[in-house]
């Protein structure tokens, strides 16, 4: 049994808190750390059975029992807290992004490298059950020659301006796991990328510096080609769909909604609406990719995704933005050099 820390008790420590405690055989949950701890998070805790809540994290570094940290903080104490807990001897699984800052991410590669420890980014929607089936029949070559490939992800309703300003933009807070999404089903890296946004939900994310619609497309270094379309707000609930094309078939996925009810009447066929947002969707999904994590420390085998993994969406996220600022196609090998990767 692997003793887990949990480090951020905001939404999604609570989601990994309970899913470990519900779904992971081989894990537990020992201690959770959050600055912000209180006596609610503290009932929370101890409903789930976790014996430990500290306002410290360093408190679950320290401690020689627990072999496994979840880093759920805010994103700009990520690759602070990696670096730090795999220099404790701590196996790390890490939300996404590691960082927005690229020359940071390096930090964490070198420590990753050094340290010997299994690492591990929260790139969830790759343990999916419909994108995690499109994965399965494109590498048993059921598409042929892949050509095409289509993703379509829009939230149900913008965040906060407050988050909007501190997010890193669109392209590394929502498209990033489009980006991941594009080389996990693909099996192959971005080339190249253009994209194009606007300001169409709300006026005051334009003013914070950022967009809140965007098409983007990428190439790819197997010929395929790429579209990727986003959006801040969908009326009609969490949109998250995807397709590949290719020489031999198309496979596709739609939206899961509670139950996949349709009523017929003479007014129209109406069915439901999806799934309200990414908790609601995707919530499977968090307990499997800790479960495979786990896994990984359990059979000393490598993770799923790894700190690399983390990079690369990174990267493509620079590149978009740099195309929208510059209104051209960027190439990653210029974002590459840009860094000395």
């Amino acid at each position: 049994m692997i003793n887990v820390g949990i480090i951020g008790a905001g939404r999604i420590g609570r989601v990994h808190g309970e899913s470990i405690s519900k779904f992971v055989k081989n894990a537990q949950v020992k201690a959770i750390a959050d600055p912000f701890l209180n006596d609610n998070t503290k009932a929370w805790a101890q409903s789930l059975g976790i014996q430990e809540a500290y306002t410290d994290y360093k408190k679950i570094l320290e401690d020689p029992a627990i072999e496994a940290v979840l880093i759920c903080a805010s994103t700009d104490q990520h690759s602070k807290i990696s670096i730090e807990a795999l220099q404790a001897g701590k196996h790390v699984f890490c939300e996404k992004p590691i960082d927005h800052d690229v020359e940071k991410i390096k930090e964490v590669l070198a420590v990753v490298e050094k340290a010997g420890k299994k690492y591990q980014v929260g790139f969830n929607r790759r343990f999916d059950h419909n994108f995690k089936a499109i994965h399965d029949a494109v590498a048993a070559g059921k598409v042929g020659k892949q050509q095409i490939i289509k993703i379509t992800s829009r939230d149900p309703e913008p965040p906060s301006i407050d988050y909007v300003k501190v997010s890193g933009g669109i392209f590394l807070d929502m498209t990033i796991h489009d980006f991941d999404m594009v080389r996990y089903l693909s099996g192959a890296e971005v080339e190249e990328v253009y994209a194009e946004g606007s300001v169409t939900v709300d006026p005051e994310i334009g003013k914070a510096g950022d967009i809140d619609t965007a098409v983007i497309t990428l190439k790819l270094d197997n010929g395929a080609t790429a579209v990727i379309d986003n959006c801040r707000a969908a009326c009609y609930g969490y949109d998250q769909r995807a397709e590949v094309f290719g020489t031999e078939g198309c496979i596709a996925i739609s939206n899961d909604s509670d139950s996949n009810a349709v009523f017929s009447g003479k007014d129209g066929v109406i069915a439901e609406k999806p799934m309200f947002f990414f908790l609601e969707r995707y919530m499977a999904a968090y307990a499997s990719e800790i479960d495979s994590f786990v896994e990984a420390i359990v059979n000393d085998t490598a993770t799923p995704v790894n700190a690399n993994d983390g990079l690369a969406p990174v990267l493509i996220g620079l590149a978009a933005k740099k195309s929208v600022a510059e209104h051209r196609p960027v190439k990653i090998d210029e974002i590459r050099k840009e860094y000395n990767l």
